[in-house]
């Protein structure tokens, strides 16, 4: 037949041209030996017209070709065709068809939103360039130690970050500034190199008393012209320990000691007194101070302790990495390019944005991340900087909301050359010129902390924008919330400022990084012992879970046997976990929301939990695919979060950074032989009733593996689990279980005393004979008849009868517990 075969209609005009009947026959059959025989295919008009010419199918075994084909056309034409039409089945034949195909409707796919400043929504991420994202982030201003501050910004953005990178998959181009020149750093670097330079002089103990006293005078005026409760306190503590350390010093010149007693003096006057000299020195000296090369050093210094923050908290170094110090000409460039397009002009060697003209553009906005803060000059002057707000430079001006985009150079501040004499950037002017370097007109995402909203990154929006003529240099501003210690404000004057050394030594990397998935990335977050413990539990808990399924993974089974039928259980507990996946990725799509990414996670670990006890309550196995499903899940989850750091197949890495798999794939054969060779020890030591080796088993278990980070559990009738734990946990659980095992004994030791107290004042009160019970009361009664029971109170008055009956009752309970006590002591039950 002809149609989709592909074959060629045959040439049926010779084989009906043959007139002998049976030899046109045996040439049609051997003619259709040749066809395929396949279903469905269109017959021509040369087919049913060679055919119309049979009546019947032959009788002629040996025509088996062409009988098997004249019943087939017969059953599959409903009628004869037209000349030049095709002849296709019939269904009025009973022959079954194949029904019309339709496409599943479907689900919406759900699409990623984030959380945009710059409307104050959560927005469809749509990139500008296919999969590819730009993304620039604001850097620390290296002058200080990181603190937790700084680790709120820079988790959040690594999680962030691998989210978009490993999860939805886009292209990240990640860049990173460090500013290097900034008021801080300048004034920072000024003082330590005064103050050391003051320091390496060795001054006298009367000189340097005489330069304290010098120094305390701004200090003071200083102290009460703040305001800030915060930098108040801290400022009176500096001045009482600087007070606390003058005083013995001032003793011992006093008494004109000498020799090791005054330089120790010296040395903890000079140390107390480091912040109050350096500002001293400052003020006084810090204009001499021309040598740019000291201004280098203490960013420098502090960039290297970043970094090795960076890297010690598990945050992805950025793929670009721009310091101030490296585009000063790019900033130059930037500049005269926005005073070019008329916003901005030069003042004095300084020049400035020309807000007012910037946002009286038809195609420009100023203020559009925060709006409302327009006009605040304290947050304008803080974002000008502390040696940037004299009354000279701000009458520079021509608008009190305009600010620098190149600051003229005083004595004692770095310079570089530039059209408009020596001078160093602005503090906003550095991020939109070094991005707009590498990212170009716009930028899709921008992100920073929460306090550079205004005026920060809305000058930096200005000044771009201005640059580039555009309205859209960033797509979305992402914004990461406040950190919070304990509910305060971190502040050294609170005396709650962590560094991000500090942090680590108390909870590991994954600890923080898991305190901060199980918080929003936008909102506050409350680093505290609650924040901690919570962290460390969730880590407990899905830790346990790994090694409860690594150790169900372990056990021995053939190739086959690992794929067992399932029940309901396993049917029930998939379909939960392809709910939880899908929650997952909801979450996830829903502004990154790892709060409830982490609760999802939670739950499907608790529906495992219920599953593998159910199993183990009847005697059987867990599916182990199923779970093994899971636990991949869970820790592809994780490593996408920066959650585990190690290449670790499945689960929290065991050991140190490198080892993690080489360490249980080498160590855990010989623990299983181990934990099998004690099962059977204490298997003979049971039925041998030799306790000591079971002792003995116990402290192999509770006291010496702990050590080695190993955990062995002991469940009746079923093998040993063996766990491989993080070593200092182990201890820690030991030493809890120590303290919980102490608290029971104690308590039932005081349990026993009390019973022990109870019964030997029983014991007492039932050796009193009831005639003797009452004699002793004379601050009661005054008069008893012949068996001792009352008869008058103390005054003399007689006994009413309720009075009388009541203590004839006690009289007679008495009798009993004394019956009792005689007839106990016969039988020398007291022995």
């Amino acid at each position: 037949m002809a149609g989709s075969s592909g074959e060629q209609a045959p040439d049926y005009r010779s084989i009906l041209s043959i007139s002998d009947g049976a030899a046109r026959a045996q040439a049609l059959n051997e003619h259709l030996s040749t066809r395929s025989y396949v279903r469905g295919y269109s017959l021509s008009q040369a087919d049913v017209d060679a055919f119309r010419q049979l009546s019947a199918p032959p009788a002629d075994p040996q025509l088996f070709h062409v009988a098997r084909w004249f019943r087939h056309i017969e059953a599959l034409l409903g009628s004869p065709c037209g000349k030049g039409q095709p002849c296709v089945f019939q269904a009025s034949k009973g022959r079954r068809v194949q029904p019309q195909w339709s496409p599943p409707a479907g689900t919406q796919p759900y699409r990623l939103h984030l959380y945009n400043s710059l409307t104050r929504n959560k927005e469809v991420f749509i990139p500008q360039d296919g999969k590819k994202v730009t993304w620039y982030c604001c850097g620390p201003t290296v002058y200080d130690a990181s603190h937790m501050g700084h680790a709120r910004s820079y988790i959040s953005f690594d999680i962030l970050r691998r989210v978009l990178r490993d999860y939805f998959r886009f292209d990240v181009f990640y860049c990173m500034n460090i500013t290097d020149i900034d008021d801080k750093i300048i004034k920072r670097a000024r003082q330590n190199h005064l103050f050391r330079q003051y320091r390496e002089k060795r001054p006298e103990a009367a000189q340097l008393l005489e330069d304290v006293q010098a120094a305390l005078m701004p200090f003071l005026v200083k102290l009460n012209e703040t305001t800030d409760a915060d930098k108040k306190q801290m400022l009176e503590r500096i001045r009482h320990a600087v007070q606390l350390a003058t005083e013995p010093l001032e003793k011992a010149v006093q008494s004109r000691l000498t020799g090791e007693e005054v330089t120790s003096r010296v040395e903890v006057l000079l140390e107390e007194a480091k912040d109050l000299l350096s500002d001293w020195l400052d003020s006084t000296l810090g204009s001499d101070v021309t040598d740019n090369s000291i201004f280098s050093e203490l960013p420098k210094f502090w960039e290297g302790e970043f970094h090795r923050d960076m890297e010690a908290l598990n945050v992805l170094p950025p793929d670009v990495l721009t310091r101030v110090s490296e585009y000063v000409p790019e900033i130059v460039n930037f500049v005269q390019k926005i005073v070019d397009n008329g916003y901005g002009y030069v003042s004095n060697g300084s020049v400035y944005f020309d807000t007012v003209k910037f946002a009286s553009s038809e195609k420009h906005s100023y203020g559009k991340l925060v709006p409302e803060a327009v006009g605040d000059q304290k947050a304008l002057q803080e974002g000008e900087g502390d040696l940037s707000i004299s009354a000279d430079r701000l009458s520079e001006k021509r608008s009190p909301n305009d600010f620098a985009l190149w600051k003229a150079s005083k004595p004692g501040e770095p310079s570089w050359p530039c059209p408009w004499g020596k001078g160093r950037p602005g503090w906003h002017i550095e991020c939109s010129a070094m991005a707009g370097t590498l990212l170009g007109a716009s930028m899709d995402i921008h992100g920073g902390g929460f306090d550079l909203r205004f005026p920060h990154h809305d000058n930096e929006l200005a000044q771009s924008e201005a640059y580039f003529e555009n309205d859209c240099w960033v797509r979305y501003f992402l914004h990461t919330g406040h950190l919070t210690i304990a509910g305060c404000k971190m502040s050294k004057s609170l005396k709650n400022f962590v560094t991000i050394k500090d942090a680590l030594k108390k909870h590991s990397a994954r600890q923080l990084r898991l305190a901060f998935l199980m918080h929003s990335w936008r909102d506050t977050l409350d680093y505290s012992s609650n924040t901690m413990e919570s962290a460390l539990q969730y880590e407990k808990f899905l830790n346990e879970f790994f090694l409860n399924v690594k150790d169900i993974l372990r056990a021995p089974v053939d190739v086959a046997g690992q794929f067992e039928k399932w029940g309901e259980e396993e049917a029930e507990l998939n379909k939960n976990f392809y709910d939880k996946k899908t929650e997952i990725h909801k979450a996830l799509c829903d502004n990154v929301d790892t709060r409830t990414v982490m609760e999802e996670m939670r739950a499907l670990v608790s529906q495992c939990n219920l599953y593998m006890a159910a199993r183990k309550a009847v005697r059987g196995r867990p599916s182990r695919a199923l779970l093994e499903n899971i636990a991949l899940y869970l820790t592809h989850m994780l490593k996408i979060f920066g959650a585990i750091e190690e290449e670790s197949s499945l689960g929290f890495p065991v050991g140190g950074p490198g080892t993690s798999l080489n360490l249980e794939s080498t160590v855990m054969p010989y623990l299983q032989v181990l934990s099998e060779f004690r099962e059977g020890v204490r298997k003979i030591a049971r039925e041998q009733k030799v306790p000591e080796v079971l002792q003995l088993s116990d402290a192999l278990r509770d006291d010496i593996l702990p050590e080695l980070g190993v955990r062995f559990e002991d469940h009746e009738g079923l093998p040993t689990v063996v766990k491989l734990v993080d070593r200092n946990t182990l201890l820690k659980e030991r030493e809890e279980k120590r303290r919980v095992e102490e608290e029971k004994r104690k308590k039932k030791e005081e349990a026993a005393r009390r019973r022990q107290e109870q019964e030997a004042a029983k014991l007492a009160k039932m050796k009193i004979p009831p005639s003797e019970m009452f004699l002793s009361e004379t601050d009661k009664y005054s008069k008893f008849d012949e068996n001792g029971l009352p008869t008058h109170d103390m005054e003399g008055k007689e006994l009413s009868k309720g009075q009388a009956k009541k203590l004839k009752k006690l009289f007679e309970a008495q009798e009993k517990l004394h019956k009792e006590y005689l007839q106990m002591a016969q039988n020398g039950s007291f022995q």
